[in-house]
């Protein structure tokens, strides 16, 4: 292997920052013995500050109508050929307090930006779950709010929150989103989030239509200054209702050498296996442990919605039940070393 990437590797491992050239130096050479020692380092810092232990997130996908149009969405709001749902607030708190009998101490709330649920409802959905569960966390990905309804969220109990960047170049961005989405506006929820005092995870699509090497160099770097407490990668897979339908989706090996980045950036970031990792190949979210990831999000939505939650084509485990899902996957990960653990799973050295 080149002595120039063994050296530039190396330094990331020592210093955990590089030059926006040197996280583009990498990521256009990634080959097989780079993926390698990459994985080797990053399972030391892993075992370091987590062990073996890998944390579930339970997700509930409550509603898939957005207001947004982004062009490789599949719920987006020009797709005609998506069929709507909404969860009541009942049935959200009933997949929660599942959820809780199953093991789960983080529940995520996600859903497309849907305004139908006011800051009220959501505030209220928030306040039962912790009323019910005093020890579940509870986290929000519902996309770009105001700063105030972000503090009224938190304010009733809300602990994380989960706002993707997608990309940090804003041209990019810019191509990826319609005018009326502003790559600037992301960042400042972003940095409204972490100023509230959320656990903040962002991230952002691997190999996305248009996407360079210096575009993921922007992403590394940007993780490596924001420092979120999470941060969540995962391959673009196109979806057939889209502008972006044809467009060849990214692949496992680049993701799995970018969580190693990562691992190696933030040795105490969480870091999750994505479902998109395991339905790009069939071992895909074991592997992504294997390179550092921390947590995998098993789906505790009703059956009956899931296979309408499809931001993109043939995503898995639309038809399982959850103590099915969790059950597997605890089979799984054990089978590669680790071990899935009843714990809300906070980021090492975070103190609310």
């Amino acid at each position: 292997m080149d002595s120039k990437l063994i050296e530039t590797l190396d330094k990331l491992n020592t210093n955990h920052s590089l030059e926006l050239e040197e996280y583009q130096l990498l990521i256009e050479n990634i080959n097989p013995d780079l993926m390698k020692r990459a994985a080797e380092y990053a399972v030391k810092y892993q075992e370091q500050f987590y062990g073996n232990k890998v944390f579930i997130r339970g997700l509930v996908e409550f509603t898939n109508y957005c207001k947004n149009d982004c062009y490789y969405c599949g719920i987006r709001r020009g797709n005609r050929e998506c069929e709507r749902y909404r969860l009541r607030t009942e049935d959200i708190i009933s997949c929660a307090h599942e959820g809780y009998k199953l093991g789960f101490r983080t529940v995520v709330l996600q859903g497309g930006e849907d305004f139908a649920y006011s800051d009220e409802d959501i505030c209220d959905i928030i306040r039962r779950i912790k009323a019910e569960h005093d020890d579940m966390v509870v986290t929000l990905s519902i996309g770009e709010r105001d700063h105030d309804s972000y503090q009224a969220y938190f304010d009733a109990g809300a602990d994380r929150y989960l706002l993707r960047h997608e990309t940090a170049n804003p041209e990019l961005y810019t191509r990826l989103h319609p005018a009326e989405m502003s790559f600037l506006h992301r960042m400042n929820c972003l940095q409204d989030l972490k100023n509230i005092g959320y656990q903040v995870g962002a991230g952002f699509m691997v190999q996305s239509p248009g996407q360079t090497a210096r575009d993921l160099a922007m992403d590394l770097k940007f993780i490596e200054e924001f420092k979120p407490d999470m941060c969540g990668i995962g391959p673009y897979i196109s979806h057939k209702d889209t502008p972006f339908a044809k467009e060849e989706s990214g692949t496992l090996e680049m993701t799995l050498f970018l969580i190693s980045l990562l691992r190696m950036i933030y040795p105490q970031m969480l870091i999750p296996a994505t479902t998109a990792l395991g339905t790009i190949h069939p071992k895909g979210r074991e592997m992504g442990i294997q390179a550092g990831a921390n947590v995998v999000m098993p789906n505790l939505s009703p059956t009956s919605v899931r296979k309408m939650y499809t931001l993109y084509d043939n995503k898995i485990c639309t038809g399982e039940e959850a103590a099915e899902c969790i059950n597997c996957l605890k089979g799984r990960v054990s089978f590669v070393g680790y071990e899935i653990v009843e714990d809300a799973g906070d980021r090492v050295g975070f103190y609310k």
